[in-house]
């Protein structure tokens, strides 16, 4: 059986809801109807039951889930095995990353590990930043470049590389943030552009809490922090980025840093994978190209560094 339909199913087996397992695997809610149905009648047995608010599997899906999840490992294995014996690697490495980093912090990784391995090809995703965690475990991608979370998973090997500076930024266009800036500063009612998920998010609600602010007044929310800065130069309210995305953002002449007080808790970035991967050759290759000056830069009593 196609080893995608295996996948597919053992996804969906773990998430028990099409539209993620859909999402994930860039395919219609119908597209993949259709391929569990046709896994269903290659094995000859019902293994899902489902109506308008759940899914679940039957004996034999149990059955196959297990037989899927074997099979899958199998061909790992396989796979590592075969690319040992040869003398240069080759296949193909998907990597995930903002579009900020895919020109910041990627492209010195990608021209050491291309010099060592020309033969390996590298499928690229870029989106936003706060799901780079997220595409690593649901086996979407092999590597992402992301900023440790505050809770991490077992399941994930982060190597940092990086410190990342938090700054809180304002619009520099005339507006009624600007007015109410020039007046007693009320972060209760200064309106906030919020990212929508991630360690951006917690940190900036951790700031607004130490002024007092247990229900900022958000005025949007946003996902990425590209658009983050794009909203806050366009005079919608205060938020805080990376200071690499501003240095890189178009629209860095219309923000302009606050001063916050307390530093906020900076980023540390690195790159990550699934931690029971790490022993395939081309995961294991790429990790191999971070420079031990560029991982001296980070946090070596994070949880995540591990030798």
């Amino acid at each position: 059986m196609d080893n995608k339909l295996l996948k597919v199913f053992v996804h969906l087996s773990e998430t028990l809801h099409f539209a993620h397992t859909a999402k994930a695997h860039h395919v219609s809610p119908s597209t993949l109807s259709r391929m569990i149905q046709r896994v269903e009648d290659d094995v000859g047995a019902t293994l899902l039951v489902r109506d308008n608010r759940s899914v679940m599997l039957t004996a034999a899906g149990e059955r196959f889930r297990d037989f899927a999840k074997q099979q899958l490992a199998n061909w790992q294995q396989l796979n590592i095995e075969l690319a040992t014996d040869q003398k240069q690697l080759s296949g193909r490495l998907s990597i995930y990353c903002s579009v900020t980093a895919a020109y910041s912090h990627l492209p010195s990784l990608l021209d050491r590990f291309r010099r060592q391995h020309p033969a390996v090809e590298i499928m690229l995703h870029t989106g936003n930043a706060n799901d780079a965690i997220d595409k690593v475990l649901t086996g979407d991608v092999d590597l992402s470049i992301a900023a440790q979370p505050d809770n991490h998973s077992r399941a994930v090997y982060f190597q940092p590389f990086a410190h990342i500076p938090l700054t809180l930024i304002a619009p520099t266009v005339a507006c009624q943030v600007q007015d109410q800036l020039a007046r007693h500063l009320d972060w209760q009612q200064l309106p906030v552009i919020m990212p929508d998920h991630g360690p951006a998010r917690q940190r900036f609600e951790h700031f607004l809490k130490a002024h007092g602010v247990h229900k900022a007044n958000v005025y949007a929310t946003v996902s990425g922090h590209e658009a983050l800065v794009s909203m806050v130069a366009l005079g919608c309210g205060v938020g805080i980025a990376p200071q690499v995305v501003i240095d890189n953002s178009p629209v860095i002449d219309r923000v302009k840093a606050l001063s916050s007080g307390p530093q906020i808790e900076p980023f540390v970035l690195g790159l990550c994978c699934q931690n029971k991967r790490r022993v395939d050759p081309l995961i294991g290759a790429f990790y191999r190209t971070l420079d031990a000056t560029s991982v001296s830069t980070a946090d070596r009593s994070s949880p995540y560094f591990k030798d």
